[in-house]
């Protein structure tokens, strides 16, 4: 039946409001986001991911002697038990990153010290759980990453920031330090975008008073689809595919008269382009530019001209992130665990913010299905 049939019913819940939050919000007519009043493209080009996952998790940008504490802070919780690695190498051969991201997550839940909280709702002991999932997402990524490929994971490096620990424990060595800028940066971007489907799914679980952890899980498993996730990943195959800026407009132009899905443009809450990926593209394009590869900032230049020329779209945040990630030699499978590793800090603000008043999220439906069916008994049927 149609969905037309029904008044007062919007699939998929477009449109609908699905409740208050002071954490972030979109301005679809000027392609704004914004965490807690303050523009992302100034986050990401001013401050630093720690800054934004304080403001995220504390509700104000830190003061100086605020920041140092909490970077000391996630610098003593980066450490992941061994436990957790143990699950992770329990994982099957081939087992979706994501599903051990899940797997590490719920294993890492009964470590934290204040597992056994008697109140759910506890905002300092949420905060604080929060900062410990925060803290020890490069670990997990990373170590889930290298267990999975044979090898063993390399533990994380005192002093260094979250995006500096990430790629020191992928690769093996302190990275310079614009490549450390464009991680960051990347991570600022990722880090909170309203009532997506992860943060929804997030508040739904910890609405019912299940826990915060249980909400991160939820978040990853929600985030693994590939109508939510995995959109930078897809858009460097494509990147891939197109090979060259010589085959750029002609592969272009044969997608849009073929029909064909173009991944890394558009985006269902911005209008007129992602105001997140203006400055994405500035980093990534530069990145390539100091590493003497300006070939996939010059595919993206004429694919980007085209879309806006033929279709009027502009590219969205997984475009730049995608050929950004490539160039700084991270594997593509890692680039929705990434994103994993910034938006804990915003699911987390948002399972904070529903637990400290929390109502239990149960929306109605139609039922279209038969009524009032004699039953009948088993020898009968």
């Amino acid at each position: 039946m149609s969905a037309t049939t029904y008044e007062n019913y919007s699939p998929g819940l477009q449109g609908v409001i699905g409740g208050i939050t002071s954490v972030s919000k979109i301005t679809v007519e000027e392609s704004r986001l914004e965490y807690r009043g303050y523009n992302v493209h100034d986050l990401a080009s001013k401050g630093s991911f720690e800054e934004t996952a304080y403001l995220l998790l504390k509700g104000k940008l830190p003061t100086q002697a605020e920041l140092d504490e909490f970077n000391a802070t996630l610098d003593a919780e980066r450490a992941i038990p061994s436990q957790v690695v143990d699950a992770l190498r329990a994982c099957a051969p081939g087992t979706h990153p994501m599903d051990m991201l899940k797997a590490a997550y719920s294993v890492l839940a009964g470590y934290d010290p204040e597992y056994d909280q008697e109140d759910p709702t506890d905002h300092e002991v949420n905060v604080r759980k929060a900062i410990r999932i925060l803290a020890k997402a490069p670990a997990i990524v990373t170590a889930a990453y290298r267990v999975a490929n044979g090898k063993d994971p390399i533990a994380p490096k005192s002093g260094l920031r979250t995006a500096a620990n990430f790629l020191y424990m992928l690769h093996g060595e302190e990275q310079d330090e614009y490549t450390e800028l464009v991680m960051d940066a990347s991570l600022t971007l990722y880090a909170e975008h309203t009532f997506n489907a992860s943060t929804f799914a997030c508040r739904v679980t910890v609405a019912t008073l299940s826990d915060i952890y249980s909400g991160i899980v939820t978040g990853i498993g929600t985030l693994k689809g590939p109508l939510h996730g995995g959109a930078n990943e897809e858009a460097m195959a494509m990147l891939l595919e197109v090979g060259s800026p010589e085959n750029a407009e002609a592969w272009i132009r044969d997608a849009l008269a073929t029909k064909k899905k173009i991944m890394g443009f558009g985006h269902r809450e911005y209008k007129v382009g992602d105001g997140r990926a203006i400055y994405l593209t500035e980093v990534a394009k530069e990145i390539g530019r100091r590493k003497g590869n300006t070939k996939w900032g010059d595919i993206a230049d004429i694919m980007e001209k085209v879309m806006r020329e033929e279709k009027n779209i502009y590219p969205n945040v997984d475009f730049p992130a995608a050929y950004a990630y490539y160039l700084l030699g991270i594997p593509i499978e890692l680039y929705t665990p990434i994103f994993v590793m910034a938006r804990v800090s915003g699911w987390s603000a948002h399972a904070i913010e529903q637990l400290d008043n929390n109502r239990l999220i149960r929306p109605s439906c139609i039922y279209e299905g038969d009524l009032d069916k004699a039953y009948v008994e088993i020898q009968n049927r």
